[in-house]
């Protein structure tokens, strides 16, 4: 059970989770609790950094961010105590969560788990801090935003759980952003494929890399609101249809085009490129290079917009180097993602998904497709009138 911040933001909130957990393990659960910082703790910590230096180092900012966890499961375990039950809270370091040495947004390489295993056999709960490991060096580690997901279903993989509920503000997957669209259908069931693809895309209800384990290992994962009882949404493993339809849509904004104008077609230059961005951290959300005889091409990428100062810093030595005729850049750029098991592979969707944006008069600046997506890149003005159209259209309004 994976209480997000929002669900222990005070020790009413705390308490009232912990009423949860005292449910679940008196109808004769072994229970796990991960937990993540109180409400706004990480925000809190971050802006206290700041105050201090613009670029906090990496790893003293780890020890910094993880603080945050052991305060809520110190409380969490005080309130099962509270409640007659046995609790035991942990570090991420204490349970054996081993991380690569990646600061503020490591990987897990595995989870040793021997003192989870030795409580759950004493029959105590063990309360973990989500976000946080410790690295093969012994160096405190964070995962990064939307860790303390990853934890969870990490620790579901390695104890093998029947499932893993994760308690958020939100009553599940919809099939768009409820705060922002009105009418929007809650999905009672998702398949690991759909929701990895729509975290990829977007959306915020469970992290991609939390998405990624759950469909590895086949753990049932339950999103449902950590302030009511209503049921949630189950992701878990679907079969294949016969007719693909959409299942939900996801948008992300704040992305940044650039295009290279005129780079000259040698066949080292594109890997030159690619690899100058990627090695610096550059997220490349798409790039596209024109098919041309002549002896230049221009090549285009997108990448998020907090990267456009980064991005334009790695480029400059590489225009001149390359001898680039020139950068142009577009900074209101969006993707819209229709998410569905198979529709990447029928052309009657992807058809009728062009019908409804040009009927909209949303100019499509590009496309890519997979299995399970379609991603639409448009200006921003657009996203509003085209996402209400894909969402009339294809049912996904209640």
């Amino acid at each position: 059970m994976k209480f997000g911040g929002t669900s222990v933001a005070n020790s009413g909130l705390i308490m009232k989770a912990a009423a949860r957990v005292a449910r679940m393990q008196r109808a004769k659960n072994d229970v796990v609790v991960v937990v993540s910082a109180m409400g706004h703790t990480t925000d809190e910590l971050m802006m206290l950094s700041r105050e201090i230096t613009q670029y906090p180092p990496a790893r003293e900012l780890d020890m910094l961010l993880t603080a945050g966890e052991r305060i809520s499961v110190s409380l969490f375990s005080m309130a099962l105590e509270k409640l007659n039950l046995q609790a035991v809270s942990f570090t991420g370091s204490q349970v054996g969560i081993i991380t690569d040495n990646r600061h503020t947004d490591a990987r897990i390489m595995e989870i040793r788990g021997e003192r989870l295993k030795k409580a759950i056999a004493e029959h105590k709960i063990p309360v973990v801090c989500g976000f946080q490991g410790v690295s093969m060096e012994k160096e405190i580690t964070t995962l990064g935003r939307g860790g303390s997901d990853t934890t969870a279903v990490a620790i579901s993989a390695a104890l093998a759980a029947k499932s893993c509920i994760i308690y958020t503000d939100v009553e599940g997957v919809y099939t768009e952003d409820p705060n922002r669209f009105r009418g929007v259908k809650k999905i009672g069931k998702i398949s690991y494929e759909e929701m990895l693809e729509l975290a990829s895309h977007g959306a915020q209800v469970l992290h991609p890399r939390a998405s990624g384990i759950a469909a590895r290992y086949r753990i049932p994962v339950e999103i449902k609101s950590g302030f009511n009882n209503k049921s949630g949404t189950t992701v878990m493993h679907l079969e294949g249809v016969e007719h693909p339809k959409p299942k939900a849509i996801t948008h992300s904004e704040d992305l940044y085009l650039v295009t290279l104008v005129q780079v000259p077609k040698k066949p080292t230059y594109l890997s030159q490129i690619v690899t100058d961005l990627t090695e610096h951290g550059i997220h490349l959300k798409f790039f596209f290079h024109g098919i041309s005889d002549a002896k230049k091409f221009d090549l285009s990428f997108i990448t998020p917009l907090n990267e456009k100062k980064k991005v334009k810093t790695i480029l400059k030595p590489v225009i001149k180097r390359l001898k680039i005729a020139s950068l142009k850049e577009v900074t209101d750029v969006c993707s819209i993602s229709v998410i569905g098991l198979g529709i990447g592979s029928d052309n009657r969707v992807l058809s009728e998904v062009f019908n409804i944006l040009s009927r909209a008069k949303a100019h499509i600046e590009a496309v890519t497709t997979s299995e399970l997506s379609l991603n639409i890149f448009l200006h921003r003005k657009y996203v509003n009138r085209a996402i209400n159209s894909l969402l009339q259209r294809f049912d996904l309004r209640a």
